[in-house]
């Protein structure tokens, strides 16, 4: 049994061959450089690449096993050079006859030849199936079913945002809408929403909560994350903590202060300025950017003295590079004298930061990691921001 920091939404940019896969992330975000930043700087344990159904991204995980970086285990996932799993999976966009959508959702493989087959399958269905987050020309529940059957892990993505999410924009009020509720295996909160918030939502107690990055750099890996208890650091162990079954569970939830997050607040769509009625009274406009916290506000059913699931504690951990005064070469001595940021966040006393920067820095840093920082809202697709002190 051990303790492991998972990310499980990490994109990638660009093949080995310099192919676009996500068209919006960044150019070196190839698979191997995943993997790497993961062990270095990251600390990450287990990584969930999800553009893994790409064929020259199956192709650089080939190639890694015939180079011996990277194994597949036995209970499924990869261990790359024995300090990293990768867990293999693909975002979809779905957009079917009972959507107003479109919605994004995950889906995990345990196996190369199972995410070979779901390559396949999703190809005959999609556009272009080099790129990520194709829109896929099937209903729902048939990929739910397909997924399944490949014994794979089937998840709603960021759940909350405006655009693209369960419970977007004009999409659904409830998931029964559009996913079949027995095929989904957990979901995931996005960076705008946090456990109490999402709770307030009766028909998602029955699921386990994921916080993740959804990268599209290197740098942004692991700005959400989670801890798991794990018997081993495998696909099979990680699919019984999503079910909180044996001795495997998620520990903790760390992400963002939700008012960090880009859609946390209603905007107006013309000028970003927050908006609290119907006209924006900075520039007269109409049109607007409904924020997470009052969308959630409008489906929320669950009542405060009702029994709620016991989940982790949800910790609003700030990212070291939302630190205002903590640079990249601040950033790299800290990383020198302590190993990896996991380290910086999880390990390293006090003291032993004033050690090494001012104690103004050292105390933010502390504060971020505990979630004490003061926080400006974001919103409109703009991120919050870190008050100075």
């Amino acid at each position: 049994m051990s303790e492991v920091f998972a990310d499980l939404h990490i994109h990638i940019g660009r093949t080995y061959t310099g192919k676009a896969v996500k068209i919006t992330g960044s150019r070196n975000l190839t698979l191997t450089n995943i993997l790497r930043a993961a062990k270095y700087p990251k600390g990450l344990d287990i990584v969930g690449v999800i553009d893994c159904h790409s064929p020259e991204v199956i192709m650089e995980i080939e190639r890694l096993i015939h180079e011996e970086k990277l194994v597949e285990m036995e209970d499924g996932g990869f261990r790359y050079e024995d300090e990293v799993t990768l867990i293999p999976g693909t975002e979809i966009e779905v957009y079917d006859e009972n959507c107003h959508g479109p919605i994004h959702v995950l889906a995990y493989f345990p196996t190369l030849s199972t995410l070979k087959d779901f390559s396949v399958w999703l190809s005959a269905r999609v556009t272009n199936i080099q790129l990520s987050t194709q829109r896929i020309y099937e209903n729902a529940n048939p990929l739910q079913e397909k997924v399944k059957s490949l014994g794979g892990l089937f998840i709603p993505a960021h759940i909350f945002t405006p655009f693209k999410s369960l419970y977007g924009k004009g999409v659904a009020r409830t998931l029964t809408e559009i996913l079949e509720p027995s095929l989904i295996d957990a979901v995931e909160l996005g960076l705008s929403s946090d456990t109490e918030m999402a709770d307030q939502i009766t028909e998602l107690h029955d699921y386990t909560f994921l916080t993740n990055s959804d990268a599209h750099s290197t740098q942004k890996i692991a700005r959400e994350y989670q801890k798991m208890d794990l018997e081993t650091p495998t696909f099979a162990a990680f699919s019984l903590a999503l079910k909180n079954q044996g001795k495997n569970k998620i520990i903790a939830n760390y992400g963002l202060n939700p008012r960090l997050g880009k859609y946390y607040r209603t905007t107006c769509a013309v000028c970003s300025e927050p908006m609290e009625g119907f006209i924006c009274s900075s520039c007269g406009s109409e049109k607007y950017t409904k924020g997470v916290s009052e969308r959630i506000s409008e489906l929320a059913n669950a009542n405060a003295n009702a029994n709620k699931p016991k989940r982790p504690p949800y910790i609003h951990q700030v990212p070291l590079d939302f630190i205002p005064g903590l640079g990249p070469k601040t950033m790299q001595n800290l990383l020198d004298h302590f190993g990896t940021e996991m380290d910086i966040l999880h390990r390293v006393k006090g003291e032993d930061l004033k050690e090494v920067v001012n104690a103004q820095l050292a105390e933010m840093i502390i504060q971020a990691r505990e979630g004490h920082l003061q926080i400006a809202a974001g919103g409109g697709g703009k991120y919050g921001k870190v008050k100075k002190s």
